[in-house]
């Protein structure tokens, strides 16, 4: 130590102020210690081994740090030389408040490095040590949140159908998730596109990567390629300063399901197809192209073939999607399936409204599959919900769809004015024109009698497979039964029509009706024509 007034050296005032530095440091913090070169504990003091739970110093020295401290950061102070000041880091389950700090020898080159702990001391430190932790911990549920929902949320065993053709469906389906090429899904609105396109990404090997949905009909033209391809940090004003990334981007590894893509604007399209054929995208307003590998499954129900025709839709993104295209019937194709549809969506209901169970009579089951379904399964949900909304009946009736379902109104009859006879005569125009509906022909005698022939009278035509009962007149049979029982008589006698017509070909008269064979044998059995 120098006497008073005199001048300290660059060399002693480093020597003792780094001992001093040293000294504070080991009495006020929470532990310390050093590693060398290779980042090996090469010292540590009591009390850091007290924070690690270790008796001895021997058990720990010469280890790699990061086999003591499987987070730690001294090896990055040891291989760049820089300090790490104020770094928080976790120790035995508690949030800890560290310095590291490189050593050097006389030649200024690393031969080590120090670290301290210091949380015990710095206690203005603690609220923002908490708040960090709180935000740790937010963000971590966040991103947990947020890979979910880029998941498939359906399989294709939610894809209900006990038909044939949803049975070929989903085989066609697995098929495709099999192969990672792109897939396109064609059919009315309401046939359940986009809950496929979440069972093939399920059950693909791209299952644990994102799968991303954009309706391309839902987004404005102008908003479409910052939707897709990303907006660069700064591209215009008001953007993001660190830019957004677009759909592509976020389903990186995994599928871009995109929805109604008949709907996208042609300039569009030759950005599409673009990305397509390179798998890369390049963000609005940048100059940097990315790498994507995303698989697509696009999906209309719009005549892609008419749009190209048209001049609406480019006929090489066409033949660029419709790599593996899969045709999704309407539900009025499918009628053996609305039985199982209801039972599920009537669960679905209750669960969802919190409404007790519902189920549906036998004359409410006829009643639903013989309804055309304009709008599908989504009309069909609306439609039970509805009913399940004006009844607090546990079973639901027939008449429970009055003023919901088209035709399903009972016959009005006034006294004064009975009803006309008819004869109903099929008609070979084609399949599913033959006849309106038999609620329809019930609900509505003036119109029938327009579509069949004139009124009832024998004529030769008249004549039966086998002996069954007399064809049906409306007005001759006594108004006391149901309305479900007198639609079950008249649809007996048109398939009894349909099969004189077709001189008993099972699947012509099928065709004729527009149902089914399965559906045809299944009501012949039921009707007793069986036999015939």
């Amino acid at each position: 130590m120098t006497s008073a007034g005199t001048l300290w050296d660059d060399e002693s005032i480093q020597r003792v102020g780094m001992q001093s530095l040293l000294d504070l440091f080991n009495e006020s913090c929470a532990g310390m210690m050093a590693v060398d070169v290779n980042a090996r504990i090469a010292w540590i003091n009591g009390k850091y081994l007290s924070l690690l739970g270790l008796k001895s110093a021997d058990d720990i020295l010469g280890k790699p740090v990061e086999e003591v401290l499987p987070n730690s950061r001294m090896r990055e102070v040891v291989v760049t030389g820089k300090p790490i000041f104020l770094d928080i880091m976790t120790i035995r389950s508690q949030q800890m408040v560290v310095m590291r700090i490189p050593l050097k020898d006389e030649n200024g080159q690393v031969s080590g490095a120090l670290g301290f702990t210091l949380y015990d001391r710095l206690d203005r430190l603690k609220p923002l040590i908490s708040k960090f932790t709180e935000l740790e911990s937010e963000l971590a549920h966040t991103q947990k949140e947020l890979a979910s929902l880029r998941r498939s949320k359906y399989s294709l065993a939610s894809f209900i159908g006990v038909s044939s053709a949803s049975l070929e469906l989903k085989r066609k389906a697995r098929r495709a998730a099999q192969l990672d090429t792109t897939v396109l899904l064609l059919g009315e609105t309401g046939t359940g596109k986009e809950l496929l396109a979440h069972g093939i990404h399920a059950e693909s090997a791209r299952h644990k990567h994102p799968f991303v949905a954009i309706n391309v009909a839902a987004i404005p033209e102008t908003l479409l390629e910052s939707e897709f391809f990303g907006v660069a940090p700064g591209a215009y004003t008001g953007a993001d300063a660190k830019g957004r990334d677009g759909k592509f981007k976020v389903a990186d590894r995994g599928t871009l399901f995109l929805d109604e893509v008949g709907d996208m604007p042609l300039p569009m399209q030759a950005k599409l197809l673009r990305v397509l054929q390179e798998q890369e995208i390049e963000p609005l307003g940048g100059n940097k192209v990315i790498k994507v590998n995303v698989r697509i499954i696009a999906a209309t129900s719009q005549k892609l073939k008419q749009l190209v025709a048209d001049g609406r839709f480019r006929s090489d993104l066409y033949y660029r999607l419709n790599v593996l295209p899969i045709n999704l019937l309407p539900l009025r194709q499918r009628p053996d399936d609305v039985d199982a549809l209801c039972e599920h969506l009537l669960a679905q209901i209750s669960n969802r409204t919190g409404m007790q169970p519902r189920e549906l009579s036998p004359a409410a089951r006829k009643l639903l599959a013989e309804y055309a379904w304009p709008g599908n399964v989504r009309e069909l949900r609306n439609v039970l919900e509805q009913a399940g909304m004006q009844t607090d009946n546990v079973q639901l009736d027939a008449e429970d769809f009055d003023g919901i379902l088209p035709n399903a109104a009972s016959v009005t009859v006034q006294s004064a004015s009975p009803l006309p006879h008819y004869r109903f005569q099929l008609r070979s125009d084609g399949p599913g024109t033959a006849l309106p509906s038999m609620a329809h022909a019930l609900a509505n005698p003036g119109a029938a009698s327009e579509k069949m022939s004139a009124p009832l009278g024998p004529t030769p035509s008249d004549a039966r497979i086998g002996s069954g009962p007399a064809p049906f007149h409306p007005a001759a049979q006594a108004l006391d039964r149901s309305l479900s029982d007198a639609i079950a008589e008249l649809e007996r006698n048109y398939i009894q029509s349909a099969l004189t017509k077709t001189g008993g070909n099972k699947a012509s008269a099928a065709r004729l009706l527009g149902i089914s064979r399965a559906t045809l044998y299944q009501k012949m059995v039921s009707y007793g024509l069986d036999s015939q």
